[in-house]
């Protein structure tokens, strides 16, 4: 009985050790980060990320990269090392002299199924903004038929969906200052007033298009003068201003607005980074939600032992304010967005990029949001890189999981360093990826052109499921709800949805509406599996019945080591087999020779 006892605690101390040992993994790989640059982009790992979309229509994400502030180089994906190679080019000689690129906006914008690329500008001398547009022609530019809009804005134009024909348009403010918006039917600039009355937009702007009235249908959120924020809901397709968000900002500092759902609640929030004092030497992040006037503080404390670190201003000549946008992605696949952010040492001049992990709240402050966010200062890679200038989120791979990019000044040189960083999470948390492209046309494109290669703003995707302790589990996003300012906005989403397998119970796809069109264009999809890459394709638009969606399925690692334990007890079985057919074969040998050897009387 007591020897029993013994084993049974003998296993015991084995199985804790085991789970411990599982545990400590699990925790140190949910961290782990591996710096892939050198495979990435080998010795071209420099400028200024502008932008990401499928150029290639081959359903990898290529990157757009600002060099010398006067060139624009597109990487594209490739399947052998170095994984990103500079194949297109748009260089100072074709743009007017002394023209500086600012932002880059892929997009299809003259509605033939290729993307086209946009380019925002600025000359040396002026502070108004210059759009040039490249056509799109058979996975290349065409350097000869570019345009220039016959009208210059005071800021960054926003890259919306105005009027719902799933081709982007153009919307901001012109000189002289009146809110319109260009439609380029047939590749001619045609402009419109754009709303019922005048906004006084402020600059630089975050404005959004996105669903802020939980309907599917993407509404225009606006940041103005005061600073202030306007919200103008699509009704029908018309856009009319209503006050669903608090359009007064906590404070008098305030940065970039960014939007997420937060919470998990399948409803987008209103994120807010602030300085607290005119130096900018206290910090802190609010949120608002739909529908609600409080804003919530979702992280206040920016103190690592003895040193505070916070935004980084503008410039130390202007007035403070945050500087970079907040970049959000699900680091972790527990169904909630984590972000990425630029901080300053404020007894330094020293700036790093730090994440920001979305947890549960421990404090009274966010207990009506029930959740917060937690710094990691310990992020060893990513803290090693010094002076950075910007991080986001980005999928190297292709396998569901949010890998991250850096920018970093050097000392002597124009352009940023380029800082690719693995996300080496193995915990086996599931996802869903979905793109929603234009839908303008699915099996009878022009020129046999596969539409993959649009980057489409406005759709919103929203999930429901069941967790695997029987909870009901959502979360929802919209698909490039902001282009402006160094956005960096992914042309799809991935939604995680934790270590829970279950099959996702409904996932919903809404698209914007034209108007007079009454009925919201959504569609519904049951079932889908997780870990899952889902295309969607809203063909013919007003009839979601129609939509069609390609899945495309990326094996997790329970199904690899699932497929390895499988082998591994086929070959154990086989070794078993043979080791007993060995056995087997020797006792027959033995008792042939023993029957030769026997003495026969009846011979005799």
């Amino acid at each position: 009985m007591s020897c029993t006892c013994a084993r049974r605690r003998m296993w015991m101390l084995k199985d804790n050790f085991w789970a411990f040992l599982l545990l400590f993994v699990a925790h140190y790989n949910v961290y782990a980060l591996q710096d892939v640059t050198v495979d990435l982009f080998g010795a071209e790992n420099y400028g200024t990320i502008a932008a990401f979309g499928d150029f290639y229509a081959d359903k990898q994400t290529d990157i757009f990269i600002i060099r010398e502030r006067s060139e624009l180089v597109i990487f594209l994906a490739d399947s052998k090392a170095p994984y990103f190679k500079p194949k297109v080019n748009i260089t100072k000689d074709i743009l007017p002299r002394d023209t500086v690129i600012t932002s880059v906006v892929p997009g299809d914008y003259d509605g033939d199924s290729q993307m086209d690329v946009l380019l925002t500008t600025q000359i040396q001398s002026s502070k108004l903004t210059t759009v040039f547009i490249f056509w799109g022609n058979n996975q290349t530019l065409d350097m000869s038929g570019w345009i220039r809009l016959n009208k210059t804005f005071t800021d960054q134009p926003l890259v919306m969906d105005f009027n719902g024909d799933m081709i982007p348009d153009i919307f901001g403010v012109t000189n002289p200052l009146l809110t319109e918006v260009c439609y380029l039917t047939k590749r001619n600039p045609v402009w419109r007033n754009a709303l019922s009355s005048s906004v006084n937009m402020r600059n630089p702007h975050s404005n959004a298009f996105i669903d802020v009235s939980k309907d599917f249908t993407a509404d225009l959120f606006l940041t103005t003068e005061g600073p202030k924020f306007e919200t103008w809901i699509n009704k029908d397709g018309n856009f009319t201003k209503e006050d669903v968000m608090p359009a007064d900002p906590p404070v008098k500092t305030v940065g970039q607005s960014s939007f997420a759902d937060f919470d998990g609640d399948g409803f987008q929030d209103h994120l807010l980074p602030v300085c607290l004092d005119p130096d900018c030497q206290r910090s802190a992040i609010y949120l608002a939600k739909s529908g609600s006037k409080e804003w919530v503080p979702v992280l206040l404390d920016f103190q690592r032992k003895e040193t505070v670190w916070s935004f980084v201003p503008v410039k130390p000549s202007q007035p403070s304010q945050p500087s970079q946008p907040m970049h959000f992605g699900d680091y972790n696949l527990d169904g909630f967005p984590d972000a990425l952010v630029v901080l300053r040492n404020t007894s330094g001049s020293d700036t790093r990029a730090f994440l920001l992990e979305n947890v549960p709240c421990n404090n009274a402050s966010c207990h009506s949001v029930g959740r917060m966010f937690y710094i990691h200062w310990d992020q060893s890679d990513l803290g090693a890189i010094q002076n950075a200038v910007m991080a986001t989120f980005f999928d190297i791979y292709e396998d569901g999981i949010l890998d991250m990019l850096v920018l970093s000044k050097a000392e002597g040189k124009t352009d940023l360093i380029i800082h690719a960083l693995k996300n080496n999470y193995e915990a086996d948390a599931y996802f869903v990826k979905v793109m929603v492209l234009s839908g303008l046309c699915f099996n009878d494109c022009p020129d046999d052109v596969k539409p993959f290669g649009v980057n489409q703003p406005g759709p919103y995707v929203m999930y429901t499921t069941t967790d695997s302790n029987g909870d009901l589990k959502n979360a929802s996003a919209g698909q490039l709800s902001q282009s402006a300012h160094s956005s960096l906005q992914l042309p799809y989403t991935v939604l995680g949805l934790g270590r829970s397998a279950n099959f996702l119970d409904h996932l919903f796809v809404g698209i914007p509406r034209q108007p007079g069109v009454t009925e919201i264009r959504k569609k519904e999809w049951t079932a889908i599996i997780p870990n899952s890459q889902l295309i969607v394709i809203p063909f013919p638009h007003n009839q979601p019945r129609s939509w069609t969606a390609k899945l495309y399925l990326t094996p997790s690692n329970s199904v690899l080591l699932t497929a390895i334990v499988l082998i591994g007890v086929c070959v154990f079985i086989l070794v078993i087999i043979g080791i007993l057919h060995w056995q087997e074969k020797k006792a027959d040998d033995r008792e042939k020779r023993q029957e030769a050897h026997r003495f026969h009387f009846d011979a005799m």
